[in-house]
C-alpha cells in the first residue's frame, strides 16, 4: 500500500497556512494513507500557532530556504510518495488518488497542470502552457510528486538554490524520463504578480530562466531576484 507524505515549506504564511490545511483535510480522498508535514523556515508572524491547531500535522523547523526545508521534510517523511506543495497553491479534490494512480502506472514523478486565481491575459497564457509535458513549462507552483526512492536516488533538492530549486530538480527528473503532467488544475495565487506587476514580474522570471540557460550560478540568480522582485 502506498502512503503519501505532503510536505509544505512555509515562511510567514499566517494568512494562508490554516486555510490550506483545512482544505487538505476536506479534499483528501481518505482512501490512501497520508501524512502532512509543515516545515517552517523561521516565521515570526504566528504561522507556527496556526499549524499547531491541527493535531494530525507534523510541524518541523529548518534553516530558511525552501530547498533546505523540503529536504528536511523528505527526511522525516514515512511515506513512499513525496508531494511537495507551496502554501498558496490549492490542489484538485482527491489529488491523492490522482497521484497514486500515476505511481501505480509507473510514472514516478510529475505535477499538475496549473491555473492562477487571476484572469489577466498574460497569466491565462502562462497557465495554458503548463498542460504540456516539457521542462520549459515547469515551475514550483504546479507542485511536485515523486517516489521517495527516486527522490533519494537523485539527491533531493539542491540546497545551493534559494530560488529556482523546483525547476532545477524537475530538470533532473526529466533526465530520468519519469515525469508526467496530470491534466487536472492546481490553483495558485497570483499574489506575487499583484505585488510586482504582471508584465514586470513575467519579464524578470524570463531573465532568470535565460540566465540559468547561460550558466549563471545559483548565487547570481538569487542576487538578481533580490534586486528586482519583492
Amino acid at each position: 500500500m502506498n502512503k503519501i507524505s505532503i510536505i509544505i515549506p512555509i515562511l510567514n504564511e499566517v494568512n494562508a497556512i490554516n486555510s490550506l490545511l483545512l482544505y487538505l483535510e476536506k479534499n483528501l480522498s481518505q482512501t490512501i494513507d497520508y501524512e502532512i508535514i509543515v516545515v517552517d523556515g523561521g516565521s515570526d508572524d504566528g504561522s507556527q500557532k496556526e499549524v499547531l491547531k491541527h493535531q494530525k500535522v507534523l510541524f518541523l523547523s529548518a534553516e530558511k530556504g525552501r530547498s533546505k526545508q523540503m529536504n528536511v521534510g523528505a527526511k522525516a517523511a514515512t511515506g513512499n510518495i513525496l508531494y511537495f506543495l507551496h502554501c498558496d497553491s490549492i490542489p484538485p479534490k482527491n489529488f491523492d488518488i490522482l497521484i497514486n494512480n500515476e505511481i501505480e502506472k509507473g510514472n514516478l514523478a510529475g505535477c499538475f497542470r496549473m491555473k492562477f486565481n487571476n484572469s489577466h491575459p498574460v497569466l491565462l497564457l502562462s497557465q495554458w502552457f503548463t498542460r504540456f509535458n516539457h521542462i520549459s513549462c515547469r515551475g514550483g507552483d504546479q507542485s511536485l510528486f515523486v517516489a521517495k526512492d527516486l527522490f533519494n536516488e537523485i539527491g533531493g533538492f539542491n540546497e545551493d538554490y534559494t530560488i529556482y530549486e523546483d525547476n532545477e530538480i524537475c530538470k533532473r527528473l526529466y533526465l530520468k524520463e519519469q515525469f508526467i503532467v496530470i491534466q487536472k488544475p492546481i490553483t495558485t495565487s497570483a499574489r506575487r504578480y499583484r505585488e510586482n506587476g504582471v508584465w514586470r514580474l513575467q519579464y524578470h522570471f524570463l531573465v532568470i530562466h535565460i540566465k540559468k540557460k547561460l550558466g549563471h550560478s545559483a548565487e547570481s540568480l538569487l542576487n538578481y531576484y533580490k534586486k528586482n522582485i519583492k
